[in-house]
């Protein structure tokens, strides 16, 4: 029996040492996003080419466009556009609203999200599995958490422009926004599947899909 449970043993050693994120073994690996990456990281730029600029990002410091179907503006600082964040597993984004602008149903399928208000009053939501849905209107200075992969948004609704910073445990969080998703996706989901889904004739769903035919942000 200890001969079996020592083979056992060895044989889910390798498994094992990789139940876990390993510590990481360089201070820093800026991305050379002209690479592929491999799983969730992109390789390191050589440090020879790393400057201290490479460190600091401004991106956030802009307002967004808000002249769209939504009135939502979203500035990215990820590692596509910080990659000094490559292999961190944080990011942040900048989120203008104006009034009544809406930051449309969506999902992060591979973050947590967290997010302050920094201007405005922003009606903020989201739902569970389980169809329960939590909201609260917040006001400048207040914080709320979206856990991963719920369908979420935030919706201004006071009388100015609003602003948002918000915060995901991953360097690249990506974002599944409802709309466009389901109506303008390429090639296009079949318009019997989403008449069905919906419960509604098809000339509806051509309508819907002429309205989403880019990207929102």
């Amino acid at each position: 029996m200890a001969a079996i449970l020592c083979i056992v043993v060895l044989l889910l050693a390798p498994f094992l040492s990789q139940a876990a994120d390993p510590d990481p073994l360089l201070d820093f690996c800026v991305a050379d996003l002209n690479a592929s990456p491999s799983f969730a990281n992109f390789p390191c730029k050589p440090t020879t080419n790393v400057t201290f600029e490479d460190f600091f990002f401004d991106g956030l410091m802009k307002e967004g466009n808000t002249s769209n179907l939504f009135g939502v503006g979203v500035s990215q600082g990820n590692v596509l556009t910080f990659p000094a964040l490559n292999m961190l597993g944080l990011s942040m984004n900048r989120v203008d609203l104006a009034p009544n602008g809406l930051n449309p149903p969506h999902s992060h399928p591979r973050a947590t999200e967290s997010g302050v208000v920094i201007n405005g009053k922003i009606l903020v939501g989201f739902v569970t599995t389980g169809n329960v849905f939590y909201s609260k209107v917040l006001n400048p200075g207040q914080m709320f958490v979206i856990p991963r992969g719920l369908v979420h948004f935030q919706k201004n609704v006071g009388e100015k422009k609003a602003v948002i910073i918000t915060a995901f445990n991953s360097q690249n969080p990506g974002a599944v926004i409802l709309p466009t998703t389901l109506f303008g996706a390429q090639p296009s989901i079949p318009d019997h599947v989403l008449a069905q889904t919906f419960q509604i004739d098809s000339s509806v769903v051509h309508g819907i899909e002429s309205k989403f035919g880019s990207p929102i942000y």
